[in-house]
């Protein structure tokens, strides 16, 4: 694999950190991948045939899902079905060596297995097992299924998504699935620094998808609990938040989505957007010199926003505010992403190639390090392409 970012790869953070994947689709995966990028050696447990559900879906190029080579670089594939003795002695053997188990699997299926938490840290004590659900491992809900899209609406933010007065909408990706990724590699992070530098034991990592989502609730909570409001659909705006919202621009033919996105809601700020759009009136204001006076005015701010927006395209606003010194931005498409010159600067479009040698971008890493970054080293495998190497030598298979 080459990488535009990382032309000579170096180990990571993670080198030495043994990781084995037990999930698949999307939110165990994505876990296992962070770490992967960051140098964990990831050896990915696929089921026989059809492999990881996620090589389907999507846009797929020669049968293959091109999602599948951003979720499973930098790792190994080996073929085991884990309702077989011969899958779960694998398992097993693998485990006991194991820095990190990463499961998403229904809770009680892989106890069902002997494969669970008791089991393996029996197995190995040092073992860090990361489990992704959405309800998590204990509690009432604990035995159902769940997916992106329910964790997403128990965690509150379906009920915020899209326009009042409409049926609330999803993002256009499993947001859901990739926080809980996120906050299940904090977790791992957390417990690897106990193990190793506090000298613990390992432990379970109990990640729940609709926790995940409800971390990031802000004042949600303690809103509905101190004044009993239940926060409602706003659109583009923020509520509580003022001038802070999507700006329609005069239509030049050149932009996907003739808007702006206007950032104006600190005091500075504000005053410099006021005046760039010909207000100092609004600017002078004693009662809009706050944030809550702002809020209590928010649709005649955005109302003498739009229109001096409106009279200006995409580009003149943008340059406009910039000179200002005002936060402003387009609306990006995945064509604007591939070809813009800050994305390429951070390294966050790259250039790769996969298994047939075929060319291919895909998204960067992040965070940045400065001393031990994560790299590209590996595509994404073929199914059960590491199988026999790990079958004879275990984790020392090159």
């Amino acid at each position: 694999m080459t990488s535009d970012a990382h032309p000579c790869p170096r180990p990571g953070p993670l080198a030495g950190v043994r990781v084995l994947e037990l999930g698949q689709l999307i939110a165990g995966p994505f876990a296992a991948r962070v770490l992967a990028d960051f140098g964990a050696d990831v050896i990915k447990i696929e089921p026989p045939g059809q492999g990881d559900p996620l090589r389907k879906w999507r846009l797929l190029r020669d049968g293959t899902s091109v999602w599948w080579e951003v979720q499973s670089r930098n790792k190994r594939s080996v073929c085991a079905d884990l309702r077989t003795s011969e899958g779960q002695a694998l398992v097993r053997r693998l485990a006991a060596e194991a820095d990190v188990v990463v499961e998403n699997f229904k809770p009680g299926t892989l106890e069902g297995w002997g494969l669970g938490w008791e089991q393996l840290h029996a197995l190995n004590p040092r073992l860090i097992m990361l489990r992704v659900s959405g309800y998590g491992q204990t509690g009432p809900y604990a035995h159902k299924p769940g997916f992106a899209i329910l964790g997403e609406a128990m965690g509150g933010l379906r009920y915020l998504t899209g326009e009042p007065g409409r049926v609330p909408v999803r993002c256009g990706v499993s947001i859901g699935d990739s926080i809980a990724a996120l906050h299940g590699v904090i977790g791992v992070l957390l417990a690897l620094y106990h193990r190793d530098a506090r000298g613990g034991e390992g432990q379970m990592v109990d990640v729940a998808l609709y926790e995940s989502v409800f971390n990031l609730m802000e004042s949600l909570l303690p809103e509905y609990d101190a004044f009993g409001v239940v926060r409602q659909r706003s659109g583009s705006a923020l509520p509580g938040i003022a001038p802070s919202n999507a700006y329609r621009c005069r239509a030049d033919g050149d932009e996907a989505e003739p808007y702006v996105l206007i950032g104006g809601n600190g005091d500075g700020i504000f005053r410099r957007l006021m005046q760039a759009i010909g207000r100092p009136d609004l600017a002078d204001d004693p009662e809009l010199a706050h944030n809550d006076g702002r809020a209590r005015r928010a649709a005649e701010l955005d109302a003498a926003i739009e229109a001096w927006t409106r009279q200006r395209t995409v580009a003149e606003v943008i340059a406009a505010l910039e000179a200002a010194d005002v936060p402003v931005g387009r609306i990006y498409t995945a064509a604007d992403i591939a070809r813009d010159p800050h994305y390429a600067a951070r390294g966050m479009v790259v250039q790769t190639t996969d298994r047939e040698g075929r060319a291919l971008k895909v998204p960067g890493i992040t965070p940045k390090l400065s001393a031990t970054p994560g790299t590209l080293r590996t595509p994404a495998p073929r199914l059960g392409e590491h199988g026999d190497a790990v079958a004879r030598a275990g984790w020392g298979a090159a």
